[in-house]
């Protein structure tokens, strides 16, 4: 298993980074892509990635919530990180309308040059869409066939929204969202409409931690030690095996993302 999606930089990691990463390797987790929200937080993302070499790996990019802090759209610090070898892919960047940390249009703007910087780097994209769906698909068109691959992380959507990306030849990133028998309903009864060679798997950490994990643990961080529990719930609703779900999860995450 890959974790395509972990928040490693976040202050909740702060006591036992390291603990965590090795709870991880020892349920066969064979890596971990850190999540880059900001300038700041991708800088520290490719820090903890290099400290990990062929395990941990980052992501460089603007979460729509931080858009407001960028003052250059040449976005030349992130292009810098990119050439990295611990940065895998551009990201997490999109839209957000549900809660607008940012304003809209700065938001919209950001975006688009995080796809015209993947588009430039030939790297995949690491994307975050709520509420903005069509927004969203409007401005990633144009830039679709630069891009070499990208990934609606953390999907929630509805079917149609699921039938748009797949259109678009995206790859579907699922979380402990599906775990969640209130909110998940929608995406329990989807997700067997991903082909296998478009999805990935990953925790969301330390957010989404899986409501019907049991014993329920103490704490309500989220965090890589819980992917397994994620596949099986991802199979029982595909009506496969957690393996499969694993072993193909396993090659398309390696493939997306060139590690």
């Amino acid at each position: 298993m890959i974790d395509i999606g972990v928040n490693l930089t976040n202050s909740r990691f702060d006591k036992d980074r390291t603990e965590v990463i090795t709870r991880a390797q020892a349920v066969g987790v064979k890596g971990l892509v850190i999540t880059g929200t900001s300038i700041e937080e991708s800088l520290a993302a490719q820090k903890i990635a290099e400290q990990w070499p062929n395990y941990c790996y980052s992501t460089a990019g603007v979460h729509p919530h931080d858009a407001a802090s960028v003052t250059d759209l040449a976005l030349s610090q992130l292009r810098a990180l990119a050439q990295l070898p611990q940065v895998v892919a551009i990201g997490e960047c999109g839209l957000d309308f549900n809660r607008d940390f940012s304003p809209r249009p700065q938001q919209e703007a950001v975006f688009e040059a995080q796809l015209a910087l993947a588009a430039e780097l030939n790297l995949p994209v690491f994307m975050h869409c709520r509420d903005a769906h069509e927004r969203f698909l409007a401005i990633l068109k144009p830039w679709r066939d630069k891009l070499p691959a990208a990934v609606v992380h953390c999907f929630t959507g509805s079917q149609q929204e699921l039938a748009d990306c797949l259109a678009l030849d995206l790859h579907i990133g699922i979380t402990g969202w599906i775990c969640d028998e209130r909110r998940g309903t929608e995406l329990r009864q989807i997700v067997k409409h991903i082909p296998s060679q478009r999805l990935m798997i990953e925790t969301d950490s330390p957010y989404l931690l899986p409501r019907d994990y049991r014993p329920k643990p103490k704490s309500s961080r989220n965090e890589p030690l819980y992917l397994p529990h994620i596949a099986a719930v991802i199979g029982e609703c595909r009506g496969e095996n957690a393996t499969q779900v694993v072993n193909n999860s396993y090659q398309v995450s390696q493939a997306f993302f060139a590690i």
